[in-house]
């Protein structure tokens, strides 16, 4: 059984707390198209299987019946809506609870934002304070890591492969334990600790759900308690460091513990961040710099912007924002990879979409890896064409989407600025080039990757 399949409708299951045994007479009342369970049991799990992953079983299940649709989880009804139109209707701009952090939170069994509307409201605005706090103090720092990774592939002969993906994993994680967490993790072999028992939560977080494998499996379940258990251990050691303290270098973590949080909230929400921002932030490097490579004429545009707004100055926060150009490559990339293809909601009361009526505790998919690459919203979807956002009714149906403006999350927030000053200081110096003869596969899980290790090489511009 394929480890994305349980790990999607893990969390599924996850987010609504249990699978429910449904009257037959809910299945006959839904009317929504889709398809019926295959097996009694569990539902339509096995044709998720048989796609590869949900987002491959979603993009066949919509090409099918249309942008509403809908099929089960063992007996639990749930729609898919996977238009941009459908979910302008379903998605509410006053919802505070963020899917994707919503998602992790139950994979973990934290609160998952469970309070009221002004305290989800509160950590928030005190998330998104984080960040924009973090990346201020610390961009220097963030400046530094860049120009270090410069230098090490300065230093490479013109034909040496470079392992994209493990680079950029290894920048993320530089970057994000240091910003979130201090200075604990300027020393390399904390950051190496980190980086092994964020792998095994990340891996473990939801297998294992419906075939019970994880607790089957004693020394799984013994190596992901133990990981869990370090990361959370680290971070309540960071929580006490900083209560009551000023610092002269602001962290992610100061913003939450200067706010009107509990311990536990802080650790959940600090945990959430660091596990989700390493990930979003490593990939969002990889894909933006693997497009670059397959598109000369977009690298040449966005060096030409480069050195239009730096010159031969500093790479400043100021001068970042006119980025304008690297920003629309930002978009595209999140677009065109599909970073992260599936979201959900809890359907909190009775609505409706189009004709449909959605019942009350129905688990609502944003099939947003279909909606990315839908022909009537994007013209040739499957080009990578940065250009496309120039058109500000291309970037407002983006940013109702969540990946832009108001709605995004703060984990992207943080990758798109990150990724723009690693860019910026990346494309000054150095052409980058793509493997000739190499295809990189995707594989569909949270977080959109590649499938096995993405291969590149770079020359110098001088």
């Amino acid at each position: 059984m394929l480890d994305f399949a349980i790990f999607a409708v893990t969390f599924l299951l996850a987010l609504v707390g249990a699978v429910l045994y449904l009257y037959p007479a809910f299945r006959q009342a839904a009317g929504i198209p889709g398809i019926t369970p295959t097996e009694e049991k569990d539902g339509n799990l096995p044709d998720i299987v048989n796609s590869g992953s949900l987002h491959e079983f979603l993009v066949n299940l919509h090409e099918r019946y249309g942008p509403v649709v809908s099929f089960w989880f063992g007996r639990r009804l749930v729609v898919s809506l996977g238009s941009v139109d459908v979910l302008k209707q379903h998605i509410n701009p006053n919802k505070t609870s963020d899917p994707f952090e919503t998602m992790l939170k139950s994979l973990l069994r934290y609160q998952s934002g469970g309070g009221n509307v002004s305290e989800n409201h509160m950590r928030k605005k005190l998330s998104e304070n984080g960040v924009t706090n973090s990346l201020k103090s610390n961009f220097a720092l963030l400046l530094k890591l860049s120009e270090e990774l410069l230098d090490k592939w300065l230093s490479y002969p013109e034909t040496q492969h470079v392992p994209l993906s493990q680079h950029m994993l290894g920048f993320a994680m530089k970057s994000v334990t240091q910003m979130v967490m201090g200075s604990t993790f300027e020393n390399d072999q904390e950051v190496i600790r980190f980086q092994k028992n964020h792998g095994t939560v990340w891996s473990e977080i939801g297998k294992g759900f419906l075939d019970g494998s994880l607790d089957k499996n004693t020394t799984r379940r013994k190596q992901y308690e133990d990981a869990l258990m370090q990361l959370e251990s680290v971070l309540r050691n960071i929580i006490k460091e900083r209560k009551g303290r000023n610092f002269s270098q602001h962290i992610f973590i100061d913003s939450l513990v200067q706010g009107n949080l509990n311990d536990q909230q802080i650790l959940e929400d600090s945990m959430i961040f660091s596990l989700a921002s390493c990930i979003i932030t490593a990939k969002l490097c990889t894909w933006a710099i693997c497009f670059l490579t397959t598109s000369e004429e977009v690298q040449k545009k966005l060096y030409e912007e480069i050195n239009q707004v730096f010159g031969n100055g500093p790479i400043t926060p100021e001068k970042i924002e006119q980025l304008r150009y690297c920003q629309h490559v930002l978009c595209e990339t999140v677009r065109t990879a599909k970073l992260t293809p599936v979201s959900a909601q809890l359907q909190d009361i009775e609505g409706k979409i189009d004709q449909f009526i959605i019942p009350r505790e129905t688990l609502v998919l944003y099939a947003l890896g279909v909606v990315l690459q839908d022909p009537n919203t994007w013209p040739s979807p499957h080009k990578f064409d940065p250009d496309r956002f120039d058109d500000e009714l291309v970037m407002k149906t983006f940013s109702s989407l969540g990946f832009s403006g108001t709605r995004e999350c703060p984990e992207l927030r943080f990758a798109y600025v990150v990724t723009t000053v690693l860019l910026s200081v990346l494309v000054k110096r150095l052409h980058l080039l793509s493997v000739e003869g190499q295809v990189i596969e995707t594989k569909y899980e949270l977080v959109t990757s590649s499938r096995e290790e993405a291969w590149i090489t770079v020359s110098k511009r001088y």
